[in-house]
């Protein structure tokens, strides 16, 4: 196994190399040929997809699990929009930053290049295979895909309609590759090989994200938990305020960017939270409440300390009353995991106060935080969200998958 996923390095290492030196153009017919193949073989991606399916719900794996594994039609419509989306977008690799001509005459520059291999674990989303692949050939770099067991027939299908794709246009076909093998082991063997792979992006639970950070070699951006929040202030328009905060609960609960904490101003909590609850009640939430809550929402479940903390995706959501806007951000502030929070408010003081003073990726005012996402934001897909602050903080797009590196122009200048 270990001489099998070298190769896959080396192989790969050497297809960033030619890639880095093809154009806009082919990299563009890629993606197009990509998306031909995936949109001709629908039919198979299903019959693959139905095989994990079947082997997951034997398993017991969760609802929020499953639904993340499901490949719909419309979420293969997705993955062919993403690759037409990603194609579109301006190519970063090539452009010239921050030039400027020094005393002695030399122009001193910036340019974006390929980082070179990027490694990717994963769990249970194939359609992470397209997003990362339409990136990655974009942006003139090579990637090896390890996916979960629990999704490994849709990965391989997939990924090798991928590299048919590639196949066709003319790039190197090992510019994706896929390790097969599902076990520990072969991510040990992969974080490890730092002659071959120069970032490491884990997607997944806390349990797979701190494997790796702990064992590899190589600099790891993390896509960490999505404990999200979404404060509803005094001065929130109570109509927006619901609209907002049931979207960010259930329109898709068992994903990093679903609220999992709702902090209510106890000004507005009276009128706010029946209202909302309502609204839960219907969708079938399940709300655990601090003891203010509990005085206005007397039949709701007990939130503990340790709710605060939890990534629930599922349908379930903890609620509690603060006295302030500062209130609430210091909540936030020691609870969140650095990923998305929001604030419901018509007041531009506090709306400020609050996307200043949250230490998070991604900060909203009046919108809902399910819009955390690199398609939603413009930039065609996402490698992941970073919760951490370097190399780089929230969705990760094509220009996080370059780094600058200084160009110098002389005519004969010599250091004295």
């Amino acid at each position: 196994m270990e001489k099998n996923i070298l190769t896959k390095g080396r192989k790969a290492r050497n297809a960033s190399r030619e890639l880095a030196k093809m154009n806009t153009l082919i990299k563009n017919a890629a993606l197009n040929c990509i998306a031909e193949e995936i949109k001709s073989n629908r039919h198979l991606i299903k019959k693959e997809n139905e095989k994990d399916l079947i082997n997951g719900k034997k398993k017991g794996l969760s609802k929020a699990f499953i639904d993340r594994l499901t490949l719909t039609g419309s979420r293969i419509d997705g993955m062919i929009k993403i690759l037409n989306d990603v194609a579109g977008l301006k190519d970063p690799v090539g452009e010239i930053l921050n030039m400027n001509t020094l005393p002695n005459g030399l122009r001193v520059g910036q340019m974006r290049v390929p980082i070179g291999v990027i490694g990717i674990v994963f769990e249970s989303r194939p359609n992470v295979c397209v997003e990362v692949a339409a990136l990655t050939i974009k942006s003139g770099n090579s990637v090896i895909l390890r996916g979960g067991s629990d999704a490994i027939h849709s990965n391989i299908c997939i990924t090798s309609l991928i590299r048919k794709g590639i196949k066709k246009a003319g790039l190197p076909v090992s510019t994706v590759e896929i390790i097969e093998n599902t076990n520990r082991e072969s991510v040990l063997h992969l974080v490890r090989m730092k002659e071959y792979v120069d970032i490491i992006i884990p997607r997944g639970g806390l349990q797979l994200i701190r494997f790796v950070e702990e064992n590899s070699l190589i600099p790891v951006i993390r896509h960490d938990l999505g404990i999200c929040h979404t404060y509803v202030d005094e001065f929130a328009n109570i109509q927006m305020a619901v609209d907002i905060c049931y979207n960010a609960k259930v329109q898709r609960p068992g994903v990093c960017n679903a609220m999992e904490t709702l902090l209510v101003h106890k000004a507005i909590a009276d009128k706010f939270l029946p209202e909302m609850k309502k609204a839960y009640e219907k969708a079938g939430v399940e709300l655990r409440g601090c003891e203010r809550t509990k005085i206005i929402l007397p039949d709701i479940n007990d939130a503990t300390d340790e709710d605060w903390r939890t990534e629930y995706l599922d349908l379930i959501l903890s609620v509690k009353i603060v006295d302030s806007v500062d209130e609430a951000i210091q909540h936030i502030n020691r609870y969140s995991s650095a990923h998305s929070d929001g604030i419901v408010t018509d007041s531009y003081t506090n709306g400020m106060k609050f996307i200043n003073e949250v230490d998070s990726a991604a900060c909203f005012i009046n919108a809902s935080i399910r819009f955390s996402d690199g398609n939603e934001f413009g930039l065609g897909a996402e490698m992941g969200i970073s919760n951490q602050k370097l190399h780089v903080r929230g969705p990760m797009g094509l220009k996080d998958l370059t780094a600058p590196k200084y160009i110098i122009f002389g005519n004969g200048q010599i250091k004295q």
